[in-house]
C-alpha cells in the first residue's frame, strides 16, 4: 500500500468522541470547498460502526450537501440509529462543522442474502493498460494550473484513474455527455468489504458532475464555473475489491435550471455490474468581470 492510500485509509476512519458521534479531519484536495466524496466515506464510516454483531454490509446510501466544508476545520459526525431489523439496518449520519451541519446522509445495511439476478451489459472500451492516469495528464500541463493548487493537482493519488478521451479541461471542445475511466487503489488492500465500500463511496464523487458539462464545452478548469454537488446516491450490488481495475461508466441525461444530472455504473473487469451511482450538481457559468 502506498503512502498517499495509508492515509487515505486512515482519514476515512472517523474516531470515536462519544456515544454515536465521531471525529474527522479533512484534506486538501484543491478544490473551492471541501471534497463531498471525504465527507460521504466518513459518514458512511461512522455508520458502519455503530451496527448490531452480523454479516452486515452496506447496500445503499443518499447524501444531501447542504453547505460547503472547510479544509482547516474538523468534522464531527452524528449517527442516528433509525432501525435494526433482522435483514436491515437504517442509519442517518449528520456531518457538522463548525457547529453547522454541512451533509446528511441515510444509509442502509443487510445482511448478505441470496436472490433473484440479472444485470445491465458492461460497455465495450478499451482496457485500462496503455492510458495515462490523470496525474500525468495534469503533470504534462503543469504549467496550466494557478501555483497555489499546482503542487497538490500533481501530486501522487491514492486512486489511480484512467480516463479514455479525456476532456482538456483549459480548451474543452463539445462531446457527447459520456465518460469512461479505470480506477483502481494505489496498492494492495486487505480482505475488507467495508474499506472497499468506504473507497468507492469517497472515489465516486470524482468525474461525475464534469460530465454533465461536455455538451456545452465548458469544464471545471475554466473562469466563471461553479460547481458543486446537491445530492449522490450509491447503490453497492455485489462485492468487489478497490485494489483491482474497475470501470466507471458515467453518462448526463439531463441538464437545465442550472443544474446537471449524472448516472455511474461501475464494472469489475470480469463484466459483474458492482455498483450503481447518481448526483445531480450545480453548473452555473457567470461572465467573469473584466479588470478595469
Amino acid at each position: 500500500m502506498s503512502d498517499v492510500l495509508q492515509g487515505l485509509v486512515e482519514l476515512l476512519e472517523p474516531t470515536e468522541i462519544g456515544e454515536n458521534t465521531f471525529r474527522g479531519e479533512t484534506q486538501d484536495l484543491g478544490f473551492r470547498a471541501l471534497f463531498g466524496g471525504q465527507v460521504m466515506a466518513q459518514s458512511l464510516s461512522s455508520a458502519l460502526k455503530t451496527l448490531p454483531e452480523g454479516d452486515w454490509h452496506a447496500h445503499s446510501f443518499h447524501v444531501y450537501f447542504m453547505l460547503a466544508g472547510t479544509v482547516t476545520d474538523h468534522l464531527e459526525f452524528e449517527v442516528d440509529r433509525l432501525r435494526d431489523g433482522r435483514s436491515f439496518c437504517t442509519r442517518q449520519v449528520k456531518a457538522i462543522q463548525n457547529g453547522r451541519a454541512i451533509l446528511t446522509m441515510i444509509c442502509s445495511f443487510q445482511q448478505t442474502e441470496e436472490g433473484f439476478e440479472h444485470q445491465a451489459p458492461m460497455p465495450e472500451v478499451k482496457g485500462p493498460d496503455g492510458i495515462p492516469s490523470q496525474v500525468d495528464l495534469a503533470r504534462m500541463f503543469r504549467d496550466y494550473f494557478p501555483e497555489k493548487v499546482r503542487d497538490i493537482y500533481t501530486a501522487d493519488k491514492p486512486i489511480e484513474m484512467r480516463v479514455l478521451d479525456p476532456v482538456n479541461i483549459f480548451a474543452p471542445t463539445k462531446k457527447d455527455p459520456v465518460k469512461y475511466l479505470w480506477m483502481k487503489a494505489d496498492g494492495s488492500l486487505p480482505e475488507d468489504t467495508d474499506l472497499h465500500a468506504k473507497l468507492l463511496a469517497y472515489a465516486s464523487d470524482f468525474n461525475l458532475l464534469p460530465t454533465s458539462l461536455h455538451p456545452h464545452a465548458r469544464s471545471y478548469g475554466q473562469k466563471g464555473m461553479q460547481m458543486a454537488s446537491l445530492d449522490h446516491s450509491v447503490w453497492f450490488h455485489r462485492p468487489f475489491k478497490m485494489d483491482e481495475w474497475l470501470l466507471y461508466a458515467i453518462d448526463s441525461p439531463n441538464a437545465g435550471g442550472g443544474r446537471g444530472f449524472c448516472r455511474g455504473q461501475v464494472f469489475n473487469q470480469k463484466g459483474e455490474l458492482v455498483a450503481s451511482v447518481a448526483q445531480e450538481g450545480l453548473i452555473r457559468y457567470r461572465e467573469p468581470e473584466e479588470k478595469s
